[in-house]
This record gives structure tokens, C-alpha cells and sequence, in this order.
């Protein structure tokens, strides 16, 4: 964590992201620092060895938040809360709130923006919104106007 605000973060693939913090979470980081061991290397989440928390390790812990919350949010224990699914949504309520599909694919570590693209459906609010955009077409269907064998045939019913 460097003191500018933002976190580096180790992810899949063993890929570096840097993410920025709001000045509020940035300061909490800090304090949360000044409890751990002063070394370089240290973790910011480390696991009961100090080590850097593994994947399973994380979603565990989300796991116990999440139960955690269930009392105060009871719609959260029919939910299936994963790091992929918090990171979907973070994605999700970034392109919703106007950020460009570049910067997403940057901040999710993606080298290619049509894996964001793919990565991220549009939900109905956005489809709703982006419809209420278009005017209908102003076509009118077309009379139907059977043929003279049709009529003939149903005349003879």
C-alpha cells in the first residue's frame, strides 16, 4: 500500500492492479497498518501464518461477512456472494455510473477491452434506459390481401 491513496493488489494470473482508495479507506488502510509487523513484504490481509491471504482464504472471509450481515440484510442468505460476484458488481455499477469501458477493463486488469465487453451483460435498467433513448419506428404493417385462391377456398367452406 503506498500512501497516495491507492492499493496494489496481486490478483489471478499473478497480474498487479493498482486501485485507487477514497480518502476515508485510505486512512483506515493506514491505521489497519500501524497494527501489523513493519516489514516490507508484510500483507495487508495476511492469514493466522501472516502470510498473504489465499483465494479461499478470501472467499472464507467473505463468507463470515456475509453471514455476518445476514441479520441486519436477511435477502443476503438466498444470495450467492463470491469475489467474482463483488467484483461483477463493482464493474457493473461503474459502467452504470458512466465510467468508460477502457478505464473498467484497466481497473479490472483485463489487456483486451472486448473481455470486458464480454465480461459485462448490460441489466435491465441500462437495456430500459438505453430503449428510452429510441423512438419507435414509424412503419405500419402492411394490409393483408389474400389471393383470389384463398378467398375462393374459404367461400367453398
Amino acid at each position: 500500500m503506498q500512501h497516495n491513496g491507492a492499493v496494489h493488489l496481486h490478483g489471478k494470473g499473478r497480474k498487479e492492479r493498482v486501485l485507487p482508495l477514497w480518502k476515508h479507506t485510505s486512512a483506515a488502510v493506514r491505521a489497519w497498518m500501524r497494527t501489523l509487523p513493519t516489514e516490507p513484504t508484510q500483507a495487508l490481509l495476511p492469514n493466522r501464518f501472516g502470510q498473504a491471504m489465499s483465494r479461499s482464504g478470501v472467499e472464507e472471509r467473505l463468507q463470515r461477512a456475509v453471514s455476518a450481515a445476514t441479520s441486519g440484510c436477511p435477502s443476503l442468505r438466498d444470495r450467492n456472494v463470491s469475489p467474482h460476484v463483488v467484483r461483477h458488481s463493482t464493474a457493473m455499477a461503474l459502467l452504470q455510473s458512466g465510467v468508460d469501458l477502457a478505464v473498467i477493463a484497466l481497473w479490472l486488469g483485463h489487456k483486451d477491452v472486448s473481455t470486458t465487453h464480454q465480461y459485462l451483460e448490460a441489466d435491465l435498467a441500462m437495456k430500459e434506459r438505453a430503449l428510452a433513448t429510441l423512438q419507435p419506428p414509424e412503419t405500419k404493417a402492411p394490409r393483408y390481401s389474400p389471393k383470389a385462391d384463398v378467398l375462393a377456398f374459404l367461400d367453398s367452406l
